[in-house]
């Protein structure tokens, strides 16, 4: 996986701008609008927490390592680019895509244990035929045009920990927020080092007084970043800006040095801010309760 991100299919083929995406997903509506009536869903941040927490139960119950269940979940927003959600079996594609992606981040596992540790978390919507996942990879494979490398963000992040100088709660914190970009769609708007980047900005501008935020302390972290981070983004895109403290100003002469786009990183931090504020609304029960009236009543769990 060692391949070059700037001649890779994932930079030709898989970034979009934030106008071409939602164009591609009115595209899908327009295509099945009486689907869309019969069957609401949650703002899509908040399916992808629903789908987020449903792969790492499936990755716990076979060891799964971190960075197969993140491509998983690129699979998952990319094959979502190319066929309406209300069109499919959720719980299909997310086994699917976990299935697949380790295979690719050489980590593979049997075909029948994955089926039989899905039907273990969602009996009602995987069938105990393993050929429905067989063909749903295939699906998955087309519609993807066989382009299923991934980079990641995490590559950066340990590639420049020791330039920077960032301590380990610093780099624990940064993969948390690289974890949780997933649940956006930064990973189709940007490539992974710019989520790097934000991720490490994030860490040690907005840490908050909590070792661990995810899940739980968000809005803390959004609260934070809104509240006492206007002047440091500010800084970073004003290379004339008053003098940040020393620990900071590191990273803003590393960023000058290494021309990234500080606008972009900007508006990664503003995504992720967006995120955490939806995850106030998020409810388990609703998202599954929606997606299991919509499966059922259209009959895709068969």
């Amino acid at each position: 996986m060692a391949a070059n991100y700037w001649a890779s299919t994932q930079r030709r083929h898989w970034l979009f701008s934030r106008e071409q995406l939602a164009e591609i997903r009115e595209n899908l509506k327009e295509k099945d609008k009486l689907a869309h009536q019969q069957f609401p869903l949650p703002d899509s941040r908040l399916l992808n927490i629903y789908f987020n927490q449903q792969l790492t139960k499936l990755g716990k119950r076979m060891s799964t390592r971190q960075q197969a269940l993140a491509t998983a979940q690129v699979y998952i927003k990319r094959f979502y680019t190319k066929v309406e959600i209300r069109q499919t079996n959720p719980y299909l594609v997310l086994t699917t895509a976990f299935y697949l992606a380790c295979k690719m981040e050489e980590c593979p596992q049997h075909i029948r244990f994955v089926v039989g540790e899905a039907r273990g978390l969602w009996p009602d919507f995987i069938s105990s035929d393993v050929a429905k996942l067989g063909e749903c990879e295939f699906s998955l494979i087309s519609e993807m045009s066989s382009q299923l490398i991934v980079h990641h963000p995490y590559r950066t992040l340990t590639g420049i920990q020791t330039e920077l100088g960032l301590t380990s709660d610093e780099v624990a914190l940064a993969w948390s927020v690289i974890n949780d970009h997933y649940l956006t769609d930064l990973p189709l708007l940007y490539p992974p080092h710019v989520i790097a980047v934000m991720a490490i900005i994030v860490a040690v501008v907005f840490k908050p007084s909590q070792t661990s935020f995810h899940g739980t302390g968000p809005p803390s972290l959004a609260s934070a970043i809104r509240e006492g981070g206007a002047g440091v983004l500010a800084a970073l895109g004003d290379k004339n800006a008053p003098g940040p403290p020393a620990r900071i100003q590191k990273i803003i002469t590393f960023l000058a040095e290494s021309e990234v786009d500080i606008k972009a990183v900007i508006e990664c931090t503003q995504e992720l801010v967006s995120l955490y504020e939806v995850w106030e609304q998020y409810s388990e029960k609703h998202c599954r309760e929606l997606i299991g009236r919509m499966v059922k009543s259209k009959n895709l769990d068969k």
